[in-house]
């Protein structure tokens, strides 16, 4: 049995479900390129049958990446597994991704049918699956909660219809570290010809164990970790592929190595956060802010002292170095696109231009120029294309005083105007964006949160307006808070499908 752990990373399918993080196919081939970079052995590029834009960016990531295998998931379902195919047709490695759930909850009541039932639908999509790639994964969903021994009746006879790959999920999260690295552990003593092909762990983060079962799926006997960056994913998300790959790399002594130049970690990190607006809460293991600080006396004393008495990772390891350069005001557009090239955005041309001019105004505004500020410049160019523009916000606001707020909107070239009063100047912008548009929309979240410290920094807000009974989500930062939170509004307003 190998000791090299394949990473397979599914962020752009699994990490994407998370509501309203749905990215663009353009950021899909960004990411993608990035994973590449990272060392990523396969990336599920998203399911084709789904939607038009799911299948084009399954095409295009295949264009775009060389070496890693690009997957493709499907139910078992012919239309499925043929859609899968053709959307894989320029990939250079190609996998599709099928299969169907397996736990008594699944076949009773999600499908309606019988154990038998579901073995034998198990084995024709695989087969048939086999008839477009060479290379067929199986997933057997909600495994966690599958009867081992009927599992492993559906591992063996798809082992036998072609699968090389056996994807084993705890679809829920529910299982315990013990009890899932058992249940591998079954599989590998129990299943004919399990030794010819590569068991994943599919893990979920509902009760806080994503990782561990992970791991524990990994040492006794899974040779593929399905993974996402930042552990998103859809309720509480996936197994962190920032956690499994510095764990195995703290313990040397497993014996169990990846392919992930882990220098590239914090970067593409930040890039995902930043593309999808999904902040990393400052304590997440590996990439949050807080991961590497150290505010108790003992600790800042022993870690001076000797790094290794309260680090256990050197952060230089992960992309963190201490010694990176500092933007200002003074800085030119060379030090501005490498930073955003570590960071894993490259612009180039006008691009570039217009987030050098934005880089200017902010860094007039603030002594320095932090990452996540680089981010948001880098993300600026690609709200230029979008219909709703704000042109300009005048807020008069103070104690004792009614907040006033004058919007200026343009729509597809179109300028309006309007102005309000609210609760407060924030309340009093939307509440004017609100008379341009004239839709019934309702801010269901709002929230602030400061990028780093110092009053003169920027904010990000992340909201969640509801329109016509779905929820879309919008996202700026500013060092105005005020105007943060109109872009933020303005943004949800965006994603609607017609203003």
């Amino acid at each position: 049995m190998s000791d090299r752990l394949f990473i397979f990373d599914t962020t752009l399918r699994d990490g994407e479900q998370v509501p309203g993080c749905q990215l663009n196919t353009v950021e899909k081939v960004e990411v993608a390129k990035r994973l590449e970079e990272l060392g990523v052995d396969v990336i599920e590029a998203g399911f084709p049958v789904s939607s038009p834009g799911d299948f084009n960016s399954v095409v295009e990531i295949s264009k775009a990446v060389t070496w890693p295998v690009i997957c493709a998931l499907t139910r078992a379902v012919e239309n499925d597994i043929r859609v899968a195919a053709e959307s894989l047709q320029y990939a250079k490695r190609k996998r599709i991704h099928t299969g169907i759930g397996t736990s008594d909850p699944h076949i009773r009541y999600k499908f309606n049918s019988t154990r038998e039932e579901i073995l034998e639908r198990a084995v024709a999509c695989v087969a048939y699956a086999k008839k477009y790639v060479e290379d067929v994964q199986f997933y057997a969903e909600d495994a966690g909660r599958t009867d081992n021994e009927y599992l492993a009746r559906v591992v063996e006879a798809v082992i036998k219809a072609g699968a090389t790959v056996i994807n084993i999920p705890d679809t829920t999260g529910y299982c315990l570290p013990q009890d899932f690295g058992a249940k591998i552990r079954y599989l590998m003593e129990n299943v004919k010809g399990i030794d010819k092909v590569t068991i994943a762990t599919h893990c979920h983060n509902d009760l806080g164990m994503a990782t561990a079962n992970t791991v524990s799926g990994v040492l006794n006997g899974a040779r593929q970790a399905e993974v996402t960056i930042n552990g998103i994913g859809e309720r509480a998300g996936n197994t962190s592929l920032e956690e499994v790959v510095m764990t195995f790399k703290s313990h040397k002594e497993l014996g169990i190595e990846t392919n992930i130049n882990s220098t590239k970690i914090c970067g593409i990190s930040r890039l995902v956060s930043s593309l999808m607006n999904m902040p990393v809460q400052p304590n997440k293991a590996i990439v949050g802010r807080n991961a590497f600080a150290h505010s108790s006396g003992i600790h800042q004393d022993g870690v001076l002292k000797n790094r290794e008495s309260y680090e256990i990772i050197d952060p230089k390891d992960v992309g963190l170095d201490e010694n990176s350069i500092v933007l200002t005001a003074r800085s030119g557009r060379a030090a501005l696109k490498h930073r955003m090239h570590v960071l894993g955005v490259d612009l180039t041309g006008e691009a570039l231009d217009k987030a050098y001019e934005a880089f200017l105004r902010l860094a007039d505004s603030k002594k320095e120029i932090n990452d996540d500020d680089v981010l948001m410049l880098a993300g600026e160019h690609r709200k230029s294309s979008r219909r709703l523009k704000l042109d300009y916000l005048q807020v008069t606001s103070g104690v004792g005083v009614k907040s006033v707020a004058a919007v200026g909107l343009n729509i597809a070239g179109e300028k309006f105007e309007a102005s309000a009063t609210g609760n407060g100047p924030v309340d009093a912008a939307i509440t004017a964006i609100k008379q341009i548009i004239r839709r019934q929309m309702q801010l269901k979240e709002f929230l602030i949160q400061a990028m780093s410290r110092g009053s003169n920094d920027m904010g990000k807000v992340h909201m969640t307006v509801e329109y016509d009974g779905n929820n879309y989500y919008g996202f700026s930062a500013n060092t105005d808070i005020v105007a943060a939170s109109a872009e933020a509004f303005i943004d949800a307003i965006n994603k609607f499908s017609e203003l």
